[in-house]
């Protein structure tokens, strides 16, 4: 195939040179991103009358075609000596054609051609990856919800430190992939930013919208700079960050679950379906699945750091460099993807010992912290509460016994305040109570954890109307007539938190409501993206009726934002979501919920009540940059103090 440059060169390029140089051994992977950013490109050549519109229609035709072959049999591709994908889809597009697909690439280069496929493609990325990180939080969640009252071992620097429980574990996780999605969300965002039109380096000669064309593509909106546009491999950056961030993040969890299943601690089991034996030696039940999530951790790290060395000292614009951006966010990405599938399969089988677990935090003196603090409310400094125990730990390994094990006798020997009350703070089931903290080890507060990822809120309620006359008490009792409707509706309506599989259904009801220029619109991707913040409402026959968000901007701080209602109970069901979602709020100690929306009369019968915009803090308003009206927004901003 002869390559789309050669009429500058009056000699063929060796043959070693072109092994080199071509790339289609692994940018074959872009070629529907390249034929779907073919067609928006001969929309917009029709749009500056480069094309008629049969051209186009005919332009069109043949890259679906071409699009269902890649589908059916992307190897075939291979087959070819192109040298990239977008030279292959352009010979493919002129021998289907004839002369007219030599019309195609009017106006733009490769540099932007390429810039464009690789972010279709990382967007597509991001929300796969999105899903498998929401699975493995579910996952997570299961096994906390089924193991939040097992006891175990805490440890610090490897050693037993103070009792947990195994779902208090499973949650310290989920926190991460929390953070993983955050990260992915924010990067996203980021590169929805589409730079077809930005020609070689400096913009293309033709008047392009270039708005129009982001749009047609599904960006949020195009770059604003061709030089940058080109040159720009933050995208690639972040998403590897993004993914050795995770990575970590999984290694560590492997690693913890490694060690629980070894036979020195015996905590756990891991399903035959995850796990392999040894060609030597019978009885061995190898951990393969988590040891390779572990190892692959370092291949994820690799391809991060080999990207920003290649990129450190590069000038503007496109250099060739760049085409070393894509084997290794391939190979990084697929590697994420797979460990993430493979650490929720790891979790499904997993069967913990809960006697050996018990057994082993009875053990290592964990309760010390529990006779240190005893000692305090017996009004002994920490410090010195602290140097006592130490004694008595050293006494009890010297008689190899636990601490609840001494006579009052024994203890006393250390300090004159201890009694008879002591024992009662030195049991396994009173170290975990005492941790209620937000975020603490105790099963309370392991199920408001829980209740919380799960999205669960205090029940529905109407306000109470209250009068001492004979018109008031008959106002009294017309409204506890209608305070038991709106209950029995709202028992009727159940709220819960939105699944994976409540994506399509959200985003339906946001479009309808966006449509009507209610509330602004959001792309089913951000739904993904923001699944875990979403909670939805069902009828009784389990339709989904409508569905909210709760974005926590930081502590003390959140935003009820996309409600959508689908049906006509608007009001009830209204309410209940708000009422839903400022108990969540309260729950997460959330001191201040503001809304920006075009129905302030509403929100004002739910308690909130108007604010300057401008008093928002600067967080608020940057999220708010690629809002599409822009500065002729006229939604009103109004908070909720939640006591």
């Amino acid at each position: 195939m002869a390559a789309l440059w050669g009429g500058r060169f009056s000699q063929p390029a060796d043959q070693r040179f072109k092994s080199f140089n071509d790339s289609l051994r692994f940018d074959y992977r872009l070629a529907k991103q390249d034929i779907i950013g073919s067609i928006s490109w001969s929309r917009a050549l029709l749009q500056v009358n480069v094309l008629t519109a049969s051209e186009q229609q005919e332009l069109e035709a043949a890259l679906n075609e071409l699009g269902e072959l890649v589908v059916n049999n992307p190897e075939k591709i291979l087959q070819s000596d192109a040298e990239d994908i977008h030279s292959w889809v352009e010979m493919q597009l002129i021998d289907k054609v004839g002369d007219l697909g030599k019309k195609l690439h009017t106006g733009r280069s490769r540099n932007d051609q390429v810039a464009t496929d690789l972010k279709l493609w990382c967007k597509e990325q991001a929300v796969e990856l999105s899903e498998l990180m929401v699975k493995l939080q579910q996952a997570l969640l299961d096994l906390a919800i089924r193991e939040q009252d097992t006891v175990m071992p805490g440890y610090t620097h490897l050693q037993r430190a103070q009792p947990i429980s195994f779902g208090h574990w499973c949650l310290a996780y989920v926190e991460m992939f929390d953070r993983d999605l955050s990260r992915m969300r924010d990067t996203a965002a980021r590169l929805d930013r589409c730079p077809l039109g930005s020609g070689a380096l400096a913009g293309t000669a033709y008047p392009i919208d270039r708005h129009a064309l982001a749009r047609d593509l599904g960006f949020k909106q195009a770059t604003l700079n061709s030089l940058d546009s080109v040159s720009d491999r933050d995208h690639v950056l972040e998403l590897l960050s993004d993914a050795s961030i995770s990575m970590m993040h999984l290694s560590r969890m492997a690693e913890d679950l490694i060690f629980f299943n070894s036979g020195e601690a015996g905590f756990i089991e891991l399903a035959d379906n995850v796990t392999s034996g040894s060609s030597l030696m019978p009885q061995k039940k190898n951990p393969d699945a988590l040891e390779l999530i572990r190892g692959k951790t370092g291949r994820v790290f690799g391809s991060l750091s080999a990207m920003m060395m290649t990129l450190k000292a590069l000038p503007l614009a496109y250099n060739k460099d760049m085409q070393e951006d894509k084997e290794g966010l391939f190979d990084a990405l697929d590697n994420w993807g797979d460990c993430l599938s493979m650490a929720a399969l790891v979790l499904e089988g997993l069967q913990t010992n809960k006697p050996q677990m018990l057994a082993a935090a009875q053990q290592g003196y964990a309760n010390s912290t529990e006779l240190a603090d005893y000692l305090v409310s017996k009004d002994i400094p920490f410090r010195e509460a602290h140097h006592i125990v130490g004694e008595v730990v050293v006494a009890a390994i010297a008689e190899q016994l636990p601490l609840e094990d001494f006579t009052l006798e024994q203890l006393k020997i250390f300090s004159s305040v201890i009694e008879a009350d002591v024992y009662q703070h030195l049991t396994i089931d009173a170290c975990l109570a005492k941790r209620e903290v937000l975020g603490g080890t105790s099963l309370s507060s392991v199920m408001s954890a829980l209740d919380r990822q799960r999205g669960v809120g205090d029940e529905f309620t109407s306000p109470e109307v209250v009068g001492g006359t004979a018109d008031g008490q008959v106002k009294n009792a017309m409204g506890n007539v209608q305070q038991r409707l709106n209950a029995h509706k709202a028992m009727l309506m159940n709220i819960r938190p939105a699944k994976l599989s409540d994506v399509d259904s959200i985003t339906a009801i946001l479009e309808g409501c966006s449509q009507k220029g209610e509330i602004l619109p959001r792309s089913r991707f951000d739904v993904l993206n923001s699944i875990l913040d979403f909670s939805v409402a069902e009828d009784e026959q389990e339709k989904m009726v409508g569905c909210a968000s709760l974005y926590i901007y930081g502590t003390g701080l959140a935003e009820i934002r996309s409600l959508g209602i689908d049906t006509g109970e608007y009001f009830e069901h209204t309410k209940g979501l708000i009422d839903h979602m400022l108990a969540k709020a309260s729950e997460l100690g959330v001191a201040q919920v503001i809304v920006l929306t075009k129905s302030p009369e509403l929100f004002n019968q739910f308690g909130f009540n108007e604010v300057a915009s401008a008093s928002l803090p600067d967080q608020v308003l940057k999220d708010y940059d690629g809002c599409p009206a822009d500065y002729d927004c006229n939604e009103v901003a109004m908070e909720f103090i939640v006591s």
